[in-house]
This record gives C-alpha cells, sequence and structure tokens, in this order.
C-alpha cells in the first residue's frame, strides 16, 4: 500500500516513522504536536530540547518512544499568509524532507497529518494538492508505505470544481439506468428479468461470441422450443473445447500490455500505487486473480481508455458499472482522460469509496 488516505488518529497509526506537525521551537504545542508529545510521553520533550529548534519546510528525527513507531520526523510548516509568501514551496518541503530522512533512517513506512491546515491556517484543499504532489513525487523514484491521516472526514476537502463534476456524472449516470435496465427484460417474457441469466451467460462465454456480436436488451435472447433464453443458436460445444479456447489471463494481459507501453515494471507498479511484492506475485503467476482495485489501479497506470480498462478487467472477471459509485468515479477520470491514480483516490476517498492500488 504505497500511498493511502485515511481518517483517525495520528498516534495510533503503526508505521517506522510518524510526523508531528511542530513548531520552530520543537517543545510541544496544541493540535497534532500536543497529541505527540502528550503520547509519545515526557521522553521526547527531553529529545527535543537537544535539537536546538527547526526552521520552517525543514525535518528533523527523534526516537519515537511510547507511540507505535521507530522515529517522530519533526516538521515546520508554514503559516497561511495568503498563498504569496513562498507558503505552497515550504509546505513541499516539509512533505519531501520528511520523507528524505525517513528513507536516511531505513524508514519503509511513514505516516503524516495533513500538516499546517489546522491552526497555521493552510486551506485544507491547496494542503491536500501539496501533500499528494510532493509524496507522489516521491514515490515515482521511491518505495515507501505513505499514509496521509485525516483526523476526521471533516478535516478533508477536495477540490470543489472536481467534486461537482463527478457528481454531475453520477446524476447524470443514475438517469439513464432506467431506460437500460428495461431494454435488459426479454420481450417474449416480460414478466420476467433476464439480467442476472443475460450477465451470467455472457461472463461464461466472453464478450466475444464466436456466433458474431450479441445485440443488447431483448434482443439478446431467443425462444427455443422449450420456452428457453439463451444468448445464441451457435451449436453446443464441450466444456473441454470451451475450456481450451479461454482467452489470455490477467497476468499474461498485463504483461503484454506493460510490454506494449513501454514502460517498465518498475514505473508501472508505482504509477499504479501497488507494493513491488503484490506485482511480483501477479507476474510469477500467470493465474493470479486480483482485487478489481487492483486490476483498476494497473488500467490507470497505463493510460487505457474505457473500452482497454473494460477489457483488462474482464481478464480478472470484473466490470464496470453504472449503478456502482465507486465504478462511476473511476469512468469519470478515464472518460476525461485524466490519470493521476493520486487525484482519483482523493476522490473516491471524499466519496466514502475504496481507493485503487493501494
Amino acid at each position: 500500500m504505497p500511498f493511502r488516505i485515511i481518517t483517525g488518529d495520528i498516534t495510533k497509526v503503526t508505521a517506522d516513522a510518524i510526523v508531528n506537525a511542530a513548531n520552530s521551537s520543537l517543545l510541544g504545542g496544541g493540535g497534532v504536536d500536543g497529541a505527540i508529545h502528550r503520547a509519545a510521553g515526557e521522553e521526547l520533550l527531553f529529545e527535543c530540547r537537544l535539537l536546538g529548534g527547526c526552521k520552517t519546510g525543514q525535518a528533523k528525527a527523534t526516537k519515537g518512544y511510547k507511540l507505535p513507531c521507530k522515529y517522530i520526523i519533526h516538521t515546520v510548516g508554514p503559516v497561511w499568509q495568503g498563498g504569496e509568501k513562498g507558503e505552497r514551496e515550504l509546505l513541499y518541503s516539509c512533505f519531501r524532507n520528511s520523507l528524505e530522512l525517513a528513507g536516511q533512517k531505513g524508514c519503509e513506512s511513514i505516516a503524516f497529518p495533513l500538516i499546517s491546515s489546522g491552526i497555521y491556517g493552510y486551506p485544507k484543499d491547496k494542503a491536500l494538492q501539496v501533500a499528494v504532489a510532493a509524496i507522489s513525487d516521491f514515490l515515482s523514484a521511491n518505495d515507501m508505505d505513505v499514509t496521509l491521516v485525516m483526523y476526521s472526514k471533516s478535516s478533508f476537502e477536495l477540490d470543489h470544481a472536481l467534486e461537482m463534476n463527478i457528481k454531475s456524472f453520477i446524476d447524470d449516470s443514475c438517469a439513464h439506468l432506467a431506460p437500460a435496465a428495461e431494454a435488459a427484460v426479454c420481450s417474449k417474457h416480460p414478466e420476467q428479468d433476464f439480467r442476472s441469466e443475460r450477465r451470467g451467460l455472457k461472463k461464461l462465454f466472453g464478450a466475444a461470441q464466436k456466433c458474431g456480436s450479441v445485440p443488447a436488451g431483448a434482443a439478446a435472447f431467443k425462444q427455443t422450443q422449450n420456452d428457453e433464453c439463451f444468448v445464441c443458436d451457435e451449436a453446443p460445444v464441450s466444456l473441454d473445447e470451451f475450456l481450451m479456447s479461454r482467452d489470455e489471463s490477467f497476468s499474461q494481459s498485463l504483461m503484454r500490455l506493460i510490454d506494449e507501453s513501454g514502460m517498465s515494471d518498475v514505473q508501472t507498479y508505482r504509477k499504479a500505487n501497488i507494493d513491488r511484492k503484490l506485482f511480483s506475485k501477479i507476474r510469477s503467476d500467470k493465474n493470479y486473480k486480483p482485487k478489481k482495485q487492483t486490476a483498476l489501479a494497473f488500467a490507470i497506470a497505463l493510460q487505457l481508455d474505457l473500452a482497454q480498462t473494460e477489457d483488462l478487467l474482464a481478464k480478472a472477471g470484473y466490470t464496470l458499472s453504472s449503478s456502482l459509485k465507486f465504478d462511476l468515479i473511476v469512468k469519470y477520470f478515464i472518460i476525461n482522460r485524466q490519470y493521476d491514480i493520486f487525484i482519483i483516490n482523493q476522490a473516491l476517498f471524499a466519496f466514502d469509496q475504496s481507493l485503487i492500488g493501494c
């Protein structure tokens, strides 16, 4: 799980390093700073007194003491002054310097609060953008599990324009669901809803039928002498014959797509926000079945269009639905060719959905 966003108490998060949004004295204060000092115990204050303070944008490390971490990395965020006093650069430095210091200490995981977004007044949506930019830049060249801990959902703010666009897309998609659902009912059996049967048969025989294209809706069902509906009239094949003709697996398809993209394995799993060990499992096992979130992460990393994404998902037995909020949000980004997985995950988090990749 290279980068994830959660809500909770950062003092209870288990990681190699926990970041403290400190003041320049490093001697404790309010908010996250005070909570970390209280949870770590008075020994933390004794060590902090030896550090001689810290400049804005810089980072210094101490032991974790009573916290569930090896190290506490103290960084001083900027006070918001309207955005014209170098606040973005200083906040970016807080995240970047903390990550680099954690790397120097041999840390494999780190947890951050949203630095400067409390009493320092940095607008939460802008602070989030800086945090994601700094973390994603670091992860493009480094392997580390990074967690951004929001104290509560109310402390998280997605870009307003993006949020409104996604809501509009979801509303428009849902408005078209009723006519589509009606079209899935067999005209000769109006009392019977064949949507689940149709999905099951299509999944069994694959998207491409040997007999040609299968029309959607009622036309997909044909009446036979014993009054049963099937997707086509092709002569039956044996189960052995059918299994022998199956398509490439998810793993085989993914590796082919990576080769075609010209990206390296490392570039791919980092862009997909996927752990290196998980990627190795997928590569080494041609029959590996990933979670849907994992499959989608690779589609985003490879910048597949909607049809290509659906095809890759089908290799793992999944599809994108027009009735699920999670699927619609991912669809929104693919249709608009926006493939930044960290931005997508911000949107999923804002709408209370599972994140992809991690």
